[in-house]
């Protein structure tokens, strides 16, 4: 493996600040944020244009799905930091009390982010690095190296904004992010396919390290018979946003035949699409043309189950057109996936309290709000118990309340 000094430093220095403590006191977690959404503000333009030109991203998408969200995130999270910092007291039975017991959220550590992924480049990049750094937990970022133009600002702006001891920018490709697998971290998360989030979490494993995977999947739109509503504008339109590089963009619509006809980016990403395309037995009956790297929306009808377009377990979302609560109570129960959407497609990306995450092949791990602060803590108990009703010499006083308790009625079912 290939030897990178730059990136020895960075993690030297950073786990270093971190073993010194200097990431701990809260009105560094305060500061610290506000800075990341200062760069935001105050480097607006050349976010949209890096946007523009990694994603051909409209400038009211670059504002409403990633720079305000961030800028959110930092005034959510400065709100709340006091709260979400405070030691609890977990409630305990009766006979415990007289127990001094309590939790401490603490910071997991050095955390790696890691991209693999063009959507939302700046959002995927920055969102979690703001409970990162409320957390107390100095951080590594990699960008995608897709969103090359994104990377670049970031690598420049990081320095000049945020503690450089404490959080870095590494850009690079697959060697450089090999290389940052290989070194010892206390917390990854990674963003991405599943292909290369299985060797994230074989590189974590190695070190016993905590990760969370956030790898997306074909989410599938579900119509029922009563649904009344007009795909073209509910869900096409969606598709179409961050041109079609979106993890909860809708995939495909599992629509009654009989309704159907009624209502029917990187070299590497433009191929496999287009392969998929080309090896479907599905009938196209809108698009399919391509450019320079570009495909138009395109959609099939008739497709089988099995098919490439669609054969892919364990969505991150799935979406679901129906007013009977028979049918929605049913996919709760049975529809395995990180988020359920009823009647509506994307717009849960606009409620930061609901949680993101996925189940089996789109991954593991959620975050979001609190949740987001809380995958970058440790929860350590505190506790001193009062040791003589069970130290020896026991007393007969202590056995018969210990079992008092054994014989206890049980609660009824």
């Amino acid at each position: 493996m290939s030897s990178y000094p730059h990136i020895d430093d960075i993690h030297f220095r950073l786990r270093t600040t971190y073993n010194d403590g200097i990431t701990f006191p809260l009105e560094y977690r305060r500061k610290q944020p506000r800075q990341l959404a200062l760069l935001v503000q105050d480097n607006s333009e050349q976010l949209y244009a890096a946007l523009q030109a990694d994603l051909n991203k409209p400038k009211f998408e670059a504002v409403v799905t990633e720079l305000l969200s961030i800028v959110n995130a930092y005034k959510a999270a400065i709100e709340k930091l006091d709260e979400w910092a405070t030691p609890e007291r977990p409630r305990v039975p009766e006979w415990r009390q007289s127990f001094d017991i309590s939790t401490h959220p603490v910071p997991k550590g050095v955390a790696l982010m890691i991209s693999s992924s063009m959507e939302l480049s700046s959002i995927i990049s920055l969102l979690p690095l703001v409970g990162a750094i409320a957390a107390g937990c100095p951080a590594v970022v990699k960008p995608s190296e897709v969103s090359s133009n994104v990377a670049d600002i970031l690598a420049d702006l990081f320095p000049k904004y945020l503690d450089p001891n404490a959080y870095a920018v590494v850009k690079g490709a697959v060697p450089e992010t090999t290389y940052l697998l290989s070194l010892k971290w206390d917390f990854i998360l990674f963003t991405g396919g599943c292909a290369v989030g299985k060797v994230v979490a074989s590189a974590a494993a190695k070190n016993i390290t905590p990760c969370a995977l956030e790898l997306g999947g074909m989410s599938p739109v579900v119509v029922a018979d009563d649904a009344d509503i007009d795909l073209k504008g509910s869900t096409f339109s969606r598709k179409k946003q961050n041109s079609g590089q979106l993890c909860v963009s809708p995939n495909h619509v599992l629509i009654p035949r009989h309704l159907q006809d009624n209502n029917i980016t990187n070299a590497n990403h433009h191929k496999r699409l287009l392969d998929l395309l080309a090896n479907s037995e599905g009938h196209k009956i809108l698009g399919g043309g391509h450019n320079e790297g570009k495909i138009e929306l395109t959609i099939l009808k008739d497709v089988p189950a099995d098919d490439p377009l669609v054969k892919d377990p364990s969505p991150l979302v799935a979406y679901l057109f129906t007013n009977q609560q028979e049918l929605r109570d049913k996919f709760l129960r049975e529809v395995r996936c990180g988020s359920l959407v009823q009647n509506d497609c994307v717009q849960q990306l606009e409620v930061p309290e609901l949680l993101l995450g996925g189940v089996g092949e789109s991954g593991y791990g959620v975050y979001g709000g609190k949740h987001t602060f809380d995958m970058f803590m440790d929860v350590p108990s505190e506790v001193e118990p009062s040791l003589e009703i069970r130290s020896s010499p026991y007393r007969q006083s202590s056995l018969s309340f210990f079992e008092e308790m054994m014989r206890a009625p049980l609660p009824e079912l």
